[in-house]
């Protein structure tokens, strides 16, 4: 079995935001700020906006065939976005992965529907329900209760709102880095500041820590024993010590299990 996990990093849509509200002329930092503004209007107190007023900016996956473990940025800094978003479907297409993420039904999955919609991207297997391949019918990507895509946040709350928690604390609390380097918060104004690869460095390790709760997660519901569950984390250890990048370095010293 193949499993891809998978996050996005995200920015106001500001292209969008001009289209709607008339905001020609205005800089991207002032148009995000009047998003921003907007939607705290809406809502009293959140400046979080609605998934189709986003723009991704990247996407970051961890794959675990049954020899490999890698986890990468798609494309580089310089893709667009709708290159970041074919690749994305175009993995998908090629192993037919279990999807994995944190809040991926509530979040990630819908803003990658949006912009997918407005960047014309082809995703054919990801959308198939049982027209092209019969086993789809049963078991696909978008029935929220179906196994090819995981969200933990949603499967371990129970399919409860009120009992969702973050990714950063249930992450720490199992001994796990949590979040490094950044915040979801933070990724507009390092975007502001050309630290796209600071984006991109922040959402691995995001991936990461999604992955490491996975294992625990298939330990718990009996899909893996206590030895394969050590066995794997010793996998991904050395896997990461293969790769020369301090981010990674810096997760793998902040790793206490």
């Amino acid at each position: 079995m193949n499993i891809f996990v998978f996050d996005i990093e995200t920015i106001p849509d500001i292209d969008g935001g001009r289209r709607l509200y008339n905001l020609d002329g205005l800089s991207d930092k002032e148009v995000g700020t009047i998003l921003f503004h907007k939607r705290r209007q809406e809502t009293g107190t959140s400046e979080f906006l609605r998934h189709h007023m986003h723009r991704i900016v990247a996407i970051s996956v961890v794959l675990r065939t049954h020899d490999r473990f890698k986890v990468w940025s798609l494309g580089n800094e310089d893709s667009d976005e709708k290159e970041l978003l074919q690749r994305f479907f175009d993995g998908i297409d090629r192993y037919t992965p279990t999807l994995v993420s944190w809040n991926g039904s509530g979040f990630d999955l819908p803003v990658i529907h949006y912009r997918s919609l407005a960047n014309s991207v082809s995703a054919k297997k990801y959308w198939d329900v049982g027209d092209d391949d019969r086993d789809f019918k049963w078991n696909n990507y978008i029935s929220r209760y179906h196994w090819r895509h995981i969200d933990l946040m949603d499967v371990i709350a129970g399919f409860q709102p009120r009992a969702n928690a973050p990714l950063d604390e249930i992450a720490t609390l199992l001994g796990f880095p949590g979040k490094m380097g950044m915040s979801g918060a933070a990724v507009w104004d390092n975007f502001l500041d050309s630290n796209l690869k600071g984006i991109r460095d922040y959402c691995e390790t995001d991936v990461l820590n999604t992955y490491l709760v996975y294992l625990r997660f298939q330990l718990m519901r009996g899909q893996m024993d206590a030895e394969q569950y050590r066995q794997e984390c010793e996998f991904v250890r050395q896997s990461l010590q293969a790769e020369d990048k301090p981010h990674i370095q810096q997760f793998l010293d902040a790793w206490a299990e």
